[in-house]
């Protein structure tokens, strides 16, 4: 049933168009441009929000059931108990000259859950936060090579793989990611092998394990591993004595408290958190062992809002209520609720669809005509109170309720999206263009 009428004349779809011309690109975040979405007709921009519920600037109100502010929001929007430990914080002043006590505290806790990590050192962001990790390992080496797997940010040392072969970050998450602006001496200083692919691994060790300063690893996000894989991955490191770093930005705090490391039982010699560790308050952390961690004090690594009191107050409420609440669980059972769900209405309408991704973080493709799909998927799903994408990231605020709304809805919706594949109309019957696939530059 539609609740809300589509509106390309909205307070947050003028105010789009406004920002395109005095913000490059139209915002911060690519993965929040409306079209990655529904071009036109996505809304942009909040008033508030709380638990899974969104209200747009013209004060419709949706359930988010797309990226839960791109994978930070795990316990839930404004959640009580975060926000009261950053309001604590706030008044008591979140910058001084001297430095806050939370950051021995959350350290302390990372380490309960991590006790094969020794040392951190914190950031503000999973892109600063990598980059910082591969500085420690080039110091800590003293060699200059990385081998990745994985989307890792957008810092020079990961784009630089894109300037040998502009198609080498393809098939990591996000293709037509430009390295220009990356000077070209930093050329075949990072390398790119897929997950799953041990073969591909060993060539690329057996050519560079001579300057080989480290291996960048993303444990989970579409894909699930195959035996041996980090295993395999684990050895390699072991016998050139590089650091193996595990990239839990996106991972952490979903299949499990620590992170997909403890899940699968990998054994990193660093590992980054981001994201779900703070519930939406800017912080990373950089986590590993002294014999490499240790060099971070020998290469300038350093900037004055890492040492600011909210993150650090956010980040140690949400673990102690995720712990206590075994969030991971909720999350993994909605995300199962949800994948099991698409799963049956896609036969149930004959609708071809393609599923990745774990639990916590599900990925639905349309086979027909993926973007077009995709494009008619939000459109119709907005109309009925929802805001969806080609993905699912469960939070601890998504309740069974909102889970079956969800799905009646999403039967509706696959019946229009079944019947406009057979009609061969699915561009006819969209109210704005096509949205985008991978970066694309938006004038």
């Amino acid at each position: 049933m539609e609740k809300i009428k589509i509106n390309k004349e909205g307070k947050g779809q003028l105010l789009y168009k406004e920002a395109k011309k005095i913000i490059p690109g139209g915002g911060q975040l690519l993965s929040k441009r409306p079209e990655k979405f529904a071009p036109e007709i996505w809304p942009a921009y909040y008033s508030k929000a709380k638990g899974c519920k969104i209200w747009d600037l013209d004060g419709n109100e949706y359930r988010d059931f797309s990226y839960m502010g791109i994978g930070a929001c795990t316990l839930g929007y404004a959640d009580d108990d975060v926000d009261a430990a950053v309001i604590e914080a706030i008044k008591n002043c979140s910058m001084t000259t001297l430095m806050v006590p939370e950051e021995v505290e959350l350290a302390k806790l990372l380490f309960e859950q991590h006790p094969w990590a020794d040392m951190v050192r914190y950031q503000k962001g999973g892109g600063d936060a990598m980059a910082v990790a591969v500085r420690i390992a080039r110091a800590a080496t003293q060699k200059d090579k990385i081998l990745f797997c994985g989307y890792h940010g957008w810092h020079d040392w990961y784009l630089s793989a894109n300037l040998a072969d502009d198609s080498a970050l393809d098939g990591q998450l996000m293709p037509g990611l430009s390295p220009i602006g990356v000077v070209r001496e930093m050329r075949d200083t990072s390398y790119p092998f897929w997950y799953n692919k041990i073969e591909q691994f060993k060539k690329l060790i057996a050519e560079h394990k001579d300057n080989l300063a480290g291996v960048v690893l993303e444990a989970a996000r579409n894909l699930t591993p195959e035996a041996n894989f980090f295993a395999t991955i684990e050895e390699e490191c072991h016998k050139l004595n590089i650091p193996l770093i595990i990239d839990e930005v996106t991972s952490g705090f979903r299949m499990y408290c620590g992170g997909a490391c403890e899940y699968f039982g990998i054994h990193p010699d660093m590992a980054v958190f981001a994201k779900g560790m703070a519930n939406g308050y800017p912080i990373a952390a950089v986590i590993g062992k002294k014999k490499f961690m240790d060099a971070a004090q020998d290469s300038f690594i350093s900037s004055t809002f890492w040492t600011e009191r909210i993150g650090f107050a956010a980040a140690i409420a949400t673990i102690k209520k995720y712990k206590a609440n075994n969030v991971n669980e909720h999350l993994n059972r909605m995300g199962k609720k949800v994948q099991e769900g698409w799963t049956a209405l896609a036969e149930k309408h004959g609708l071809k669809i393609h599923l990745s991704g774990i639990y916590p973080l599900g990925h639905i493709s349309f086979e027909a005509a993926p973007l077009e799909l995709k494009t008619l998927f939000v459109q119709e799903m907005m109309k009925r109170g929802f805001l969806v994408s080609d993905a699912y990231y469960a939070t601890f605020a998504h309740k069974d309720k909102d889970v079956n709304d969800y799905l009646a809805a999403c039967d509706e919706v696959f019946a229009i999206m079944a019947k406009a594949v057979a009609d061969n109309n699915i561009v006819d019957i969209l109210e704005g263009p096509v949205c985008q696939g991978g970066f694309a530059r938006l004038a």
